[in-house]
Protein backbone atom coordinates (compact mmCIF):
# COMPACT_ATOMS: atom_id res chain seq x y z
CA UNK A 1 0.00 0.00 0.00
CA UNK A 2 1.11 3.49 -1.08
CA UNK A 3 2.63 5.75 2.29
CA UNK A 4 1.65 9.32 1.77
CA UNK A 5 5.16 10.14 0.89
CA UNK A 6 5.10 7.50 -1.93
CA UNK A 7 1.52 9.76 -3.30
CA UNK A 8 4.04 12.92 -2.39
CA UNK A 9 6.26 11.57 -4.62
CA UNK A 10 3.92 10.57 -7.05
CA UNK A 11 2.45 13.59 -7.81
CA UNK A 12 5.93 15.18 -8.26
CA UNK A 13 6.19 12.85 -11.00
CA UNK A 14 3.21 13.49 -12.78
CA UNK A 15 4.10 17.42 -12.56
CA UNK A 16 7.48 16.48 -14.16
CA UNK A 17 5.78 14.66 -16.97
CA UNK A 18 2.88 16.83 -18.02
CA UNK A 19 5.26 20.00 -18.04
CA UNK A 20 8.75 19.06 -19.08
CA UNK A 21 8.83 15.95 -20.76
CA UNK A 22 12.53 16.17 -21.73
CA UNK A 23 13.68 16.93 -18.57
CA UNK A 24 11.08 13.83 -17.32
CA UNK A 25 12.73 11.34 -19.99
CA UNK A 26 15.88 12.50 -18.90
CA UNK A 27 15.59 11.53 -15.37
CA UNK A 28 14.57 7.92 -16.27
CA UNK A 29 17.25 6.54 -16.04
CA UNK A 30 18.29 6.95 -12.67
CA UNK A 31 17.94 5.20 -9.38
CA UNK A 32 14.47 5.39 -7.96
CA UNK A 33 15.07 7.38 -4.97
CA UNK A 34 17.21 9.71 -6.89
CA UNK A 35 14.64 10.08 -9.44
CA UNK A 36 11.48 10.78 -7.25
CA UNK A 37 13.73 13.64 -5.82
CA UNK A 38 14.77 15.06 -8.97
CA UNK A 39 10.74 15.25 -9.38
CA UNK A 40 10.31 16.63 -6.45
CA UNK A 41 12.68 19.59 -7.17
CA UNK A 42 11.15 20.24 -10.96
CA UNK A 43 7.99 20.27 -9.01
CA UNK A 44 9.21 23.02 -6.55
CA UNK A 45 10.94 25.09 -9.64
CA UNK A 46 7.22 24.50 -11.22
CA UNK A 47 5.45 25.80 -8.48
CA UNK A 48 7.96 29.12 -8.21
CA UNK A 49 7.38 29.83 -11.92
CA UNK A 50 3.50 29.57 -11.80
CA UNK A 51 3.40 32.32 -8.67
CA UNK A 52 5.59 34.35 -11.16
CA UNK A 53 3.71 33.56 -14.16
CA UNK A 54 -0.28 33.88 -12.70
CA UNK A 55 -2.12 36.87 -13.59
CA UNK A 56 -2.24 37.71 -9.56
CA UNK A 57 -1.18 41.66 -8.81
CA UNK A 58 2.56 41.72 -8.28
CA UNK A 59 2.11 42.03 -4.26
CA UNK A 60 -0.15 39.36 -3.96
CA UNK A 61 2.53 37.52 -6.13
CA UNK A 62 5.30 38.18 -3.25
CA UNK A 63 2.94 37.25 -1.08
CA UNK A 64 3.01 33.84 -2.08
CA UNK A 65 6.76 34.07 -2.46
CA UNK A 66 6.56 34.68 1.22
CA UNK A 67 4.51 31.41 1.51
CA UNK A 68 6.51 29.26 -0.32
CA UNK A 69 10.28 30.79 2.14
CA UNK A 70 7.41 29.48 4.99
CA UNK A 71 6.57 26.49 3.87
CA UNK A 72 10.36 25.91 2.74
CA UNK A 73 11.24 26.19 6.59
CA UNK A 74 8.35 24.56 7.99
CA UNK A 75 8.32 20.83 9.38
CA UNK A 76 4.82 20.36 8.15
CA UNK A 77 2.49 22.16 5.42
CA UNK A 78 -1.27 21.89 4.64
CA UNK A 79 -3.76 22.97 1.48
CA UNK A 80 -3.35 22.30 -1.88
CA UNK A 81 1.03 21.94 -2.26
CA UNK A 82 1.28 19.99 0.45
CA UNK A 83 2.31 17.09 -1.24
CA UNK A 84 5.15 19.06 -3.13
CA UNK A 85 6.35 20.01 0.10
CA UNK A 86 6.21 16.86 1.54
CA UNK A 87 8.55 14.93 -1.50
CA UNK A 88 10.90 18.35 -0.99
CA UNK A 89 11.39 18.08 2.38
CA UNK A 90 12.39 14.42 2.39
CA UNK A 91 14.29 14.74 -0.79
CA UNK A 92 16.71 17.38 0.81
CA UNK A 93 16.92 15.67 4.36
CA UNK A 94 17.76 12.72 2.26
CA UNK A 95 20.71 14.22 -0.30
CA UNK A 96 21.53 17.36 1.80
CA UNK A 97 20.30 19.98 -0.35
CA UNK A 98 20.87 22.93 1.22
CA UNK A 99 17.65 25.67 1.70
CA UNK A 100 20.00 28.64 0.78
CA UNK A 101 19.72 26.49 -2.89
CA UNK A 102 16.04 26.24 -2.73
CA UNK A 103 15.60 30.45 -1.74
CA UNK A 104 18.48 31.09 -4.35
CA UNK A 105 16.13 29.59 -7.13
CA UNK A 106 12.66 31.50 -5.95
CA UNK A 107 15.46 35.09 -5.72
CA UNK A 108 15.81 34.55 -9.39
CA UNK A 109 11.98 33.82 -10.43
CA UNK A 110 11.11 37.17 -8.42
CA UNK A 111 14.03 38.96 -10.43
CA UNK A 112 12.12 37.34 -13.62
CA UNK A 113 8.78 39.31 -12.30
CA UNK A 114 10.66 42.85 -12.22
CA UNK A 115 13.51 42.89 -14.38
CA UNK A 116 12.57 42.39 -18.07
CA UNK A 117 15.87 43.52 -19.77
CA UNK A 118 20.11 42.76 -19.14
CA UNK A 119 22.38 45.79 -19.89
CA UNK A 120 24.87 43.35 -20.04
CA UNK A 121 26.15 39.44 -19.96
CA UNK A 122 27.01 39.84 -16.44
CA UNK A 123 23.63 40.73 -15.45
CA UNK A 124 22.34 38.00 -17.42
CA UNK A 125 24.58 35.38 -15.78
CA UNK A 126 23.45 36.47 -12.01
CA UNK A 127 19.83 35.95 -13.46
CA UNK A 128 21.18 32.62 -14.91
CA UNK A 129 23.12 31.37 -11.79
CA UNK A 130 20.33 31.39 -10.04
CA UNK A 131 17.30 30.35 -12.41
CA UNK A 132 19.81 27.43 -13.77
CA UNK A 133 22.89 26.81 -12.16
CA UNK A 134 21.48 26.53 -8.57
CA UNK A 135 19.03 23.93 -10.03
CA UNK A 136 22.55 22.13 -11.23
CA UNK A 137 24.01 22.06 -7.62
CA UNK A 138 20.72 20.95 -6.55
CA UNK A 139 20.75 18.23 -9.00
CA UNK A 140 24.53 17.12 -8.76
CA UNK A 141 23.50 16.77 -4.36
CA UNK A 142 20.92 14.22 -5.71
CA UNK A 143 23.02 12.85 -8.50
CA UNK A 144 26.27 12.05 -6.04
CA UNK A 145 29.90 13.47 -6.09
CA UNK A 146 32.92 13.92 -4.47
CA UNK A 147 35.32 15.86 -6.43
CA UNK A 148 34.60 19.81 -6.12
CA UNK A 149 34.97 20.64 -9.67
CA UNK A 150 31.58 19.62 -10.23
CA UNK A 151 29.94 22.41 -8.26
CA UNK A 152 31.49 24.51 -11.35
CA UNK A 153 30.76 22.70 -14.17
CA UNK A 154 27.59 21.89 -13.19
CA UNK A 155 26.74 25.70 -13.05
CA UNK A 156 28.20 25.78 -16.16
CA UNK A 157 25.92 23.21 -17.73
CA UNK A 158 22.90 25.31 -16.78
CA UNK A 159 24.03 28.34 -17.85
CA UNK A 160 24.57 26.30 -21.32
CA UNK A 161 20.43 25.31 -21.07
CA UNK A 162 19.53 28.54 -19.89
CA UNK A 163 21.06 30.32 -22.67
CA UNK A 164 19.81 27.84 -25.05
CA UNK A 165 16.47 28.61 -24.02
CA UNK A 166 17.17 32.20 -24.12
CA UNK A 167 17.89 31.79 -28.03
CA UNK A 168 15.30 29.63 -28.80
CA UNK A 169 12.43 31.41 -26.88
CA UNK A 170 13.33 34.86 -28.48
CA UNK A 171 10.03 35.38 -30.09
CA UNK A 172 8.20 33.99 -27.02
CA UNK A 173 10.04 36.72 -24.72
CA UNK A 174 9.79 39.70 -27.21
CA UNK A 175 5.85 39.16 -27.06
CA UNK A 176 6.36 39.16 -23.55
CA UNK A 177 7.69 42.31 -23.60
CA UNK A 178 10.92 40.85 -22.11
CA UNK A 179 14.62 40.87 -23.98
CA UNK A 180 16.84 38.37 -22.43
CA UNK A 181 20.03 39.39 -24.90
CA UNK A 182 22.21 41.67 -23.29
CA UNK A 183 21.84 45.49 -24.65
CA UNK A 184 25.19 46.27 -25.09
CA UNK A 185 25.12 43.19 -27.69
CA UNK A 186 22.43 44.46 -29.50
CA UNK A 187 24.01 47.69 -29.65
CA UNK A 188 27.53 46.32 -31.06
CA UNK A 189 25.59 44.40 -33.85
CA UNK A 190 23.27 47.39 -34.40
CA UNK A 191 20.01 45.56 -33.66
CA UNK A 192 17.53 47.44 -32.36
CA UNK A 193 14.18 45.94 -29.99
CA UNK A 194 12.10 47.49 -33.04
CA UNK A 195 13.33 45.15 -35.69
CA UNK A 196 12.92 41.94 -32.82
CA UNK A 197 9.58 43.15 -32.49
CA UNK A 198 9.26 42.75 -36.10
CA UNK A 199 11.00 39.35 -36.39
CA UNK A 200 13.59 41.26 -38.83
CA UNK A 201 16.39 38.80 -39.99
CA UNK A 202 19.17 41.01 -40.37
CA UNK A 203 22.38 40.33 -40.88
CA UNK A 204 23.21 42.20 -37.24
CA UNK A 205 20.40 39.80 -35.88
CA UNK A 206 22.45 36.58 -37.32
CA UNK A 207 25.87 37.70 -36.18
CA UNK A 208 24.50 38.83 -32.42
CA UNK A 209 22.78 35.14 -32.45
CA UNK A 210 25.37 33.61 -33.37
CA UNK A 211 27.87 35.52 -30.77
CA UNK A 212 25.41 34.31 -28.27
CA UNK A 213 25.44 30.79 -29.53
CA UNK A 214 29.19 30.32 -29.53
CA UNK A 215 28.63 31.55 -25.71
CA UNK A 216 26.41 28.57 -25.43
CA UNK A 217 28.40 26.07 -26.76
CA UNK A 218 31.53 27.43 -25.11
CA UNK A 219 29.39 26.71 -21.60
CA UNK A 220 28.39 23.10 -22.73
CA UNK A 221 32.37 22.06 -23.79
CA UNK A 222 33.29 22.87 -20.17
CA UNK A 223 30.49 21.38 -18.61
CA UNK A 224 31.44 17.79 -20.23
CA UNK A 225 34.04 17.86 -17.30
CA UNK A 226 30.79 17.18 -14.93
CA UNK A 227 30.13 13.71 -16.42
CA UNK A 228 33.08 11.33 -15.38
CA UNK A 229 32.98 13.26 -11.93
CA UNK A 230 29.22 12.49 -10.94
CA UNK A 231 27.98 8.98 -9.34
CA UNK A 232 28.19 6.03 -12.49
CA UNK A 233 24.23 5.47 -11.66
CA UNK A 234 23.61 9.63 -12.24
CA UNK A 235 25.32 9.72 -15.21
CA UNK A 236 22.58 8.81 -17.98
CA UNK A 237 20.49 11.81 -16.93
CA UNK A 238 22.96 15.11 -17.29
CA UNK A 239 24.15 13.52 -20.10
CA UNK A 240 20.55 13.42 -21.64
CA UNK A 241 20.09 16.98 -20.86
CA UNK A 242 23.35 18.47 -22.44
CA UNK A 243 22.64 16.25 -25.78
CA UNK A 244 19.11 17.38 -25.88
CA UNK A 245 19.51 21.36 -25.43
CA UNK A 246 22.85 21.32 -27.04
CA UNK A 247 20.81 19.50 -29.89
CA UNK A 248 18.26 22.64 -29.78
CA UNK A 249 21.40 24.61 -30.20
CA UNK A 250 23.03 23.00 -32.88
CA UNK A 251 19.08 23.15 -34.64
CA UNK A 252 19.31 27.03 -34.08
CA UNK A 253 22.09 27.37 -35.93
CA UNK A 254 21.63 25.06 -38.58
CA UNK A 255 18.34 27.50 -39.33
CA UNK A 256 20.39 30.31 -39.74
CA UNK A 257 18.84 31.83 -36.21
CA UNK A 258 15.20 31.61 -37.48
CA UNK A 259 13.63 31.32 -34.04
CA UNK A 260 10.70 33.58 -35.51
CA UNK A 261 8.59 30.75 -37.83
CA UNK A 262 8.83 28.42 -35.32
CA UNK A 263 10.05 27.34 -32.06
CA UNK A 264 12.91 25.14 -32.73
CA UNK A 265 13.29 21.35 -30.95
CA UNK A 266 14.13 17.94 -31.65
CA UNK A 267 11.71 15.79 -33.37
CA UNK A 268 11.44 12.07 -31.46
CA UNK A 269 13.30 10.20 -34.19
CA UNK A 270 15.96 12.54 -33.72
CA UNK A 271 15.52 12.45 -29.53
CA UNK A 272 16.02 8.59 -30.20
CA UNK A 273 18.88 9.32 -32.05
CA UNK A 274 20.68 10.40 -29.63
CA UNK A 275 18.87 7.76 -26.54
CA UNK A 276 21.23 5.38 -29.04
CA UNK A 277 24.14 7.51 -29.35
CA UNK A 278 24.12 7.64 -25.29
CA UNK A 279 23.82 3.94 -25.75
CA UNK A 280 19.97 4.21 -23.31
CA UNK A 281 17.68 3.48 -26.03
CA UNK A 282 17.18 -0.23 -24.74
CA UNK A 283 17.52 1.24 -20.60
CA UNK A 284 14.94 4.22 -21.55
CA UNK A 285 12.72 1.57 -23.54
CA UNK A 286 12.18 -0.61 -20.93
CA UNK A 287 11.97 1.42 -18.22
CA UNK A 288 9.13 3.24 -20.09
CA UNK A 289 7.13 0.10 -20.56
CA UNK A 290 7.58 -1.10 -17.12
CA UNK A 291 6.30 1.98 -15.87
CA UNK A 292 3.17 1.77 -18.83
CA UNK A 293 2.57 -1.74 -16.90
CA UNK A 294 2.00 -0.11 -13.63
Amino acid sequence: MATELDLAYDHCQRVAKQNARSFYYASLPLPRDKRRAIYAVYAYCRLCDDIADGDLPIDEKYRGFAEVRRNLQSSTTTGEDAQMYLALRHAAETFGIPYSYLDEILQGVEMDMVKTRFADFDELREYCYKVASVVGLVCIRIFGYTDANAEEYAADMGLALQLTNILRDVKEDIERCRVYIPQDEMRRFGYTEAELERGAMTDGFRALMAHQAQRAQEYYDRSRALFPLIAADARACPQLMHATYGGILERIEQSGYNVFERRIGLSKPEKLMLLARLGLSGLLSALSLRRAKR
